[in-house]
């Protein structure tokens, strides 16, 4: 008899209704990199193929800012330096389950940064590609619905840092 094992891919519940209860809050960082003509450094997914700002999770031991200039050369292949904050997202209603099955309630804090170097690439593992995005050129992009608020608050310049 032969058994086959699926490999269980990230799967992000949005706002619905019937998403399983998260059973676990995992802090993550997500990083706004503005380049010239404001472009906004975003990645790709290798999970799903879609595009999100650069980030992940903070490392028992790190702290946020280290975590957001590790991700984002990591899963991106630039270099930043941390400039101030700009949200915390932590809607109850966003649940993920990981690959390993285990049910987080979003928590994350999107951080402004500025490019010291690199060139956008993505990690091969969870990334399969980075990119200077033109701003207009993002509603072309396919983003995940829980992806849209903090690339919204990444291009609100001036604005107070959201809370939500």
């Amino acid at each position: 008899m032969t058994t086959i094992h699926q490999a269980q891919t990230r799967q992000v519940h949005f706002h619905e209704p019937a998403a399983p209860e998260a059973t676990a809050v995992a802090p993550s960082v997500e990083v706004a990199v503005r380049w010239l003509g404001g472009r906004l450094l975003m990645v790709r997914r290798c999970d799903d193929g879609m595009w999100e700002l650069p980030g992940g999770f903070v490392a028992v031991g790190e702290s946020a800012v280290d975590a957001a200039v590790r991700t984002t050369a990591a899963g991106a292949g630039i270099h930043v330096l941390v400039t101030g904050i700009a949200g915390l997202f932590t809607d109850p209603a966003i649940v993920v389950r990981s690959p390993d099955g285990q049910l987080r309630q979003r928590f994350a804090l999107l951080f402004r940064a500025r490019p010291l170097g690199g060139v956008p690439h993505g990690d091969h593992r969870a990334t399969s590609d980075a990119a200077w995005v033109a701003v207009a050129d993002l509603p072309q992009l396919a983003v995940a619905p829980s992806a849209r608020r903090p690339i919204v608050e990444a291009l609100a310049l001036g604005e107070p840092t959201y809370l939500g």
